[in-house]
C-alpha cells in the first residue's frame, strides 16, 4: 500500500468510533439471579448450608420423580383454569394475569379456623388458593373480575365490590384490599393505553421471551416492579427480585405446558424461584438456609420485618440463590433432568402447604406486609 492509498480498515474503525459501534441486540435477562448472588455474597444475616442443600436436592428430585411432578401438575389443580376444562385461551390468560396481579400477602395471625377463607365448591380455601377460589366464584356469579374494562369503571368496581368478590367465610377479610383495588385500577389503565386493553397483547409483545416479558411487566406496571435499593447493599444497580412478574410467566408456561402463543418461552429457564415468605420457610425447615440470632429471634417471635429492609432482602434473595444451587446440584447428579427453578418452587410451595394443613410446620415464616409477594 502506497502512502497515497487509503487504509480502508482504519477508515471503517474511525467511522464506527465517530458514529458509534453497531448495536447488537443482546438476549434479555431479568437480572434477578445476578441480584440474588450479589446479596448472598454480601449477606451477614442469612447463610446457606451446602451439605443440606445437596441433601435437599437429592430428596426434592426423588420426590418429584415419585409424584411425576411436571408443568401438568399446575393445570391439574381443580381451581386453576385450563383449555382442557373448556376455558377459552384468552379467558385463561385474563384469569392468570388477574390472579398474579393480586397474588400477594395472604398470611394471618389467626388460627386456621378463624383466618380469612373463601368458601367455594363445598370447602374453605385459604392463602393463595383463597384468591383463586374468589376469582372463580366471582366469574360464576357474573362479576367480570378479570376484565380490564371493569377495573377502570369506578362506579362498578369499588372497594365494596371487591369486598363482596373476596367475601370471607370468617370474620377476617382479605388483607390489603385497598392495595389490590389500586393494582387493578393501575393495570387496567396501562393495558388500555399500551396493550389494547387485554393482557394477550402484552404477552405476544414479548416475542416468546420469558425474560423480556418479565422486564416489560417490571418497567411498565409499577405494581410488578419488585425492585429495591436497600442502603445496606450499596451499589449502583438495584436489587431485582420480581416475584409476581416471574410467577406470571411461570403460570402461563405451566398452564399451557410450554406450548402455543401464550405458553411457549424459549428462555423459560432464566426464571428463578419466586421470592416470597413460604419458600424461605421451607428451605429453613430443611436446614438449607440459616439465620443470624437476631433474625432467627424475629422470625420465631413473628415480629414484623419491614418490606425492603436488609433482613427481608437477604431472606428473599438468598432463597433465590439457594434454589438455584439446588437446581444445579440436581442437574449435576442427574444429567438431562428436565427440572428448573419454577418446578422446584412449585414443589416446595405445595409441600409446605401440605405440612401446614397437617400441622407439621417446624418453623414459622417471616412476617412482612407487602404487595410484592
Amino acid at each position: 500500500m502506497s502512502d497515497s492509498e487509503p487504509d480502508l480498515e482504519l477508515l471503517e474503525l474511525l467511522r464506527q468510533h465517530i458514529a458509534g459501534k453497531p448495536q447488537v441486540n443482546a438476549e434479555p435477562d431479568t437480572g434477578v439471579l445476578e441480584s440474588a448472588e450479589y446479596v448472598y455474597d454480601n449477606s451477614i444475616d442469612v447463610a446457606l448450608d451446602m451439605r443440606s442443600c445437596k441433601n435437599a436436592a437429592k430428596a426434592i428430585y426423588s420426590q418429584m420423580q415419585t409424584k411425576s411432578y411436571s408443568p401438568a401438575t399446575w393445570a391439574a389443580h381443580e381451581l386453576h383454569p385450563h383449555p382442557s376444562k373448556g376455558d377459552k385461551p384468552e379467558d385463561v390468560v385474563a384469569f392468570i394475569f388477574t390472579m398474579d396481579l393480586l397474588n400477594f400477602c395472604f398470611w394471618s395471625e389467626r388460627s386456621e379456623e378463624d383466618r380469612f377463607a373463601i368458601e367455594y365448591k363445598g370447602r374453605k380455601w385459604t392463602g393463595y388458593w383463597s384468591l383463586v377460589a374468589g376469582l372463580q366464584r366471582a366469574l360464576e356469579e357474573g362479576i367480570p373480575i378479570t376484565d380490564p374494562h371493569f377495573w377502570q369503571n369506578e362506579e362498578e368496581l369499588t372497594l365494596s365490590t371487591l369486598k363482596h368478590v373476596f367475601r370471607s367465610a370468617t370474620s377476617e377479610e382479605m388483607p390489603l384490599l385497598a392495595a389490590r383495588l389500586s393494582c387493578l385500577r393501575e393495570a387496567g389503565q396501562i393495558l388500555y393505553e399500551k396493550f389494547s386493553c387485554h393482557p394477550l397483547h402484552l404477552i405476544t409483545s414479548s416475542r416468546s421471551s420469558a425474560a423480556r416479558l418479565v422486564n416489560t411487566l417490571a418497567s411498565t406496571f409499577p405494581s410488578f416492579s419488585d425492585v429495591h435499593h436497600p442502603p445496606s447493599f450499596p451499589r449502583k444497580k438495584p436489587i431485582r427480585l420480581l416475584k409476581r412478574a416471574q410467577i406470571l410467566v411461570a403460570d402461563l408456561w405451566a398452564c399451557f405446558q410450554g406450548q402455543g402463543p401464550y405458553g411457549s418461552f424459549y428462555d423459560i429457564d432464566k426464571i428463578t424461584m419466586f421470592a416470597d415468605y413460604r419458600i424461605p420457610q421451607m428451605l429453613n425447615q430443611m436446614g438449607c438456609i440459616q439465620y443470624s440470632p437476631p433474625l432467627e429471634t424475629a422470625v420465631q417471635l413473628k415480629r414484623d420485618i419491614p418490606s425492603g429492609s436488609s433482613w427481608e432482602i437477604q431472606l428473599r434473595a438468598c432463597s433465590i440463590w439457594c434454589v438455584e444451587l439446588i437446581r444445579r446440584e440436581i442437574v449435576r447428579e442427574n444429567p438431562g433432568a428436565e427440572v428448573n427453578a419454577i418446578l422446584i418452587d412449585f414443589f416446595l410451595y405445595d409441600t409446605i402447604k401440605e405440612m401446614e394443613a397437617e400441622g407439621r410446620e417446624a418453623v414459622p415464616h417471616h412476617r412482612t406486609r407487602s404487595i410484592w409477594y
